[in-house]
């Protein structure tokens, strides 16, 4: 078990949320809380999720949760680099057609930054 390690960095309006390890219902608290903090400094919000090794319906739930409060207030969160094969639940739920995905961060900057976010 890796565990979980987030940060951030700022790439103009946009907060990029870089995911490392596992995302489940460990994890899952501490990744809500860490995306709380960050959507009251950013309405645009991209999840490098590249360094995801598992992720769970706990996490999608977190995701969800915030990516409904962010669209609400005209925010935007995107996703970036998600592997299917650790990902996978993005897929058999639906989500990955549903929220804006990108396959690699330069890719959902790009986008977002051009006050897109409605996947590519």
């Amino acid at each position: 078990m890796e565990g979980l390690t987030l940060s951030s960095q700022s790439h103009g309006r946009i907060t990029v949320v870089a995911v490392r390890g596992e995302l489940d219902a460990v994890t899952s608290r501490e990744f809500d809380e860490y995306l709380t903090t960050t959507r009251r400094h950013s309405d645009r919000i991209i999840l490098d999720l590249a360094a995801v090794e598992f992720m769970d319906t706990s996490s999608l739930a977190v995701i969800v949760g915030h990516w409904k409060k962010l669209t609400a207030g005209n925010g935007i969160l995107a996703l970036a680099g998600a592997r299917y094969r650790y990902t996978k639940t993005l897929w058999i739920t639906g989500l990955a057609d549903r929220l804006p995905r990108y396959d690699t961060l330069e890719q959902a900057i790009a986008a977002v930054s051009d006050g897109g976010g409605n996947g590519g």
